[in-house]
């Protein structure tokens, strides 16, 4: 079904569809972060979260020790210098996490266009 907007409702038509494509999208990468972040005690994993504002959404983590795990910035000495985890996991997994959700962002944006 096609829908008729006049042309001053325009704006605020693609406004609604991009500002829900910034909440699902924050949401879906918290989801995402937080599935593949280590577990040892879970306090990592469940200081991850989100903001979300009309146009922009953060994912942050206020865990002293997320910068090492996360990104292998920072490193403790006791890790003498290399990156490891006891889940193998990758440094810089949240910023991998993003790129593959570029493409789920623009199939999740032609979701929502054909929907309204």
């Amino acid at each position: 079904m096609t829908r008729n907007i006049k042309l001053g409702e325009i704006g605020n038509f693609m406004g609604e569809q991009v500002q829900e494509l910034v909440k699902i999208t924050t949401l879906e990468w918290e989801a995402r972060v937080k599935e593949q972040t280590p577990v040892e005690t879970g306090r990592l994993r469940n200081a991850w979260q989100s903001k979300v504002e009309p146009y922009e959404g953060v994912v942050s983590n206020n865990v002293e020790y997320a910068e090492p795990v996360c990104f292998g910035n920072n490193l403790p000495s006791s890790w003498e210098g290399q990156f490891r985890t006891r889940q193998g996991t990758v440094a810089g997994f949240p910023e991998l996490i993003g790129k593959e959700l570029e493409s789920w962002t623009k199939q999740q944006y032609e979701r929502i266009k054909r929907r309204d």
